[in-house]
């Protein structure tokens, strides 16, 4: 490996040193001087870029993160920045708009062509989080009028401008979807077939205020290259690629993980956030989980007398409420994935509630089973029985809570991940110690 390869981008700008920056640019694919411009700090990377070829430098562009593009964008001169910005896609320009100061997406957007202004103008009309937001209006769609050759002829003439070739809408004269065709099926064709004859009717689409997620997923299940997207007549409007719907399920999923894990999400590359941002998506959770542990607080209070009188009962609560709070989390996280996928919905409350409660009662019977002989022989019979009880009854318990609230908040319309693993743990350990208690009660007649 030469020198210049072990060095880092960061240390051959550090040193001041542009061939070598220049050198090491040259050396690395677009993704890999996208991911080291992520890296930088935001000051340091317009000197990279701006020594990019013209049409790498676009492709690196495309490929950064909106939140640093806009940050990149601020490094640049006037002239620079309006000729990324007319060289983006109309999604790509769309979704980083979104990101800058409205004044200056208002310059920006007045320094375009016409009818690329109009292109991003109108995908910026419709609804946060919907299909018409990340779709491309330019589409290479096919008249079913059309013979196969002049369908190839209409394609080698729109093709450049378009965001795919490789699957093609096919409309009617009122540019209505009826239809979709791949280039494959489309340059193997006689040449006097009418695309009408030759398209695949059965075409999946979707509505342009459709949520974006679902559009995503239903594109990865159902193996699409692009889908068709069409306003209330079914007229086709545009087309939603792979390439944005894997985005989009990116950034869901990066949602759902943070909150998962008590945290909100941080919508940019680690590196590139402040410690400030990073510890202000963080301390809102912390203070609601702060909150919900005042539960479990009050619940060791008004048991402070059973406590009293056998002190062993002190001994298991970490024991026990740790691990109603994993059941809890485990169940909280399946069903919530399930939910993403589709693979469950509101319906199905009681056979996944049903289901969960089993499994809870089989993990609980298991480590009751396992904790019974040890507990005994260490203390007593009595405290052993407790334990075990506990064990199975808090497990069930917790599989409940974390399979129901997840579905709840989905039917209310609230995202099932906010019901997070830190929160179901926080409410089952509340809950399980009042479980507890009230067994040691009853076996040990406190």
């Amino acid at each position: 490996m030469s020198e210049l390869e072990e060095r880092s981008l960061q240390d051959l700008i550090g040193a001041a040193d542009l061939t070598a920056v220049d050198s090491w640019l040259g050396e690395r694919s677009v993704v890999e001087v996208a991911e080291e411009l992520e890296r930088l700090p935001r000051e340091e990377r317009a000197v990279p870029f701006r020594l990019l070829a013209k049409d790498r430098a676009l492709d690196v562009f495309e490929t950064l993160d909106p939140a640093v593009q806009q940050e990149l964008l601020d490094g640049l001169r006037d002239a620079n920045v309006g000729q990324l910005f007319e060289g983006l896609d109309p999604d790509d320009r769309a979704r980083l708009t979104e990101e800058m100061p409205a004044k200056v997406a208002q310059r920006l957007l007045a320094g375009l062509p016409p009818n690329e202004r109009q292109m991003t103008a109108t995908l910026l009309g419709y609804p946060d989080d919907s299909a018409g937001r990340i779709m491309s209006p330019e589409v290479a769609n096919l008249p079913a009028s059309l013979t196969a050759a002049q369908a190839l002829d209409r394609v080698r003439r729109t093709g450049r401008t378009a965001e795919t070739i490789y699957a093609l809408p096919v409309t009617d004269d009122q540019r209505r979807l009826v239809g979709a065709m791949g280039l494959r099926d489309l340059v193997l064709a006689p040449a006097d077939a009418l695309v009408g004859d030759l398209m695949d009717t059965e075409v999946y689409s979707a509505p342009v205020t459709a949520d974006q997620e679902e559009v995503a997923r239903l594109i990865r299940e159902a193996n699409l290259l692009a889908l068709p997207i069409v306003d209330a007549e079914n007229r086709l409007v545009g087309v939603v690629t792979f390439d944005d719907a894997m985005e989009v399920l990116e950034e869901e999923d990066t949602e759902d993980v943070a909150r998962s894990g008590g945290a909100e999400p941080l919508r940019r590359p680690y590196l590139s956030v402040s410690v400030l941002q990073v510890a202000r998506s963080r301390v809102v959770w912390l203070l609601v989980l702060i909150a919900a542990a005042t539960l479990t607080v009050s619940v060791l209070d008004l048991f402070e007398e059973a406590l009293a009188e056998v002190v062993q009962l002190a001994l298991f609560i970490p024991l026990l409420i740790g691990t109603g709070g994993n059941t809890g989390a485990q169940a909280a996280t399946t069903v919530t994935r399930a939910i993403a996928l589709g693979e469950v919905r509101f319906a199905d409350l009681t056979p996944v509630i049903l289901r969960e409660v089993r499994v809870g009662l089989l993990l609980g019977g298991m480590l009751a089973a396992l904790a019974y002989l040890p507990v005994m022989l260490l203390f007593s019979v009595e405290i052993a029985t407790v334990v075990s009880l506990t064990l199975v009854s808090i497990c069930t318990l917790a599989t409940l809570v974390g399979s129901m609230l997840p579905l709840l908040a989905q039917r209310l319309g609230a995202d099932p991940a906010v019901m997070s693993a830190p929160f179901i743990t926080t409410l089952v350990d509340a809950s399980g110690l009042v479980v507890y208690f009230l067994i040691a009660r009853a076996v040990l007649g406190l």
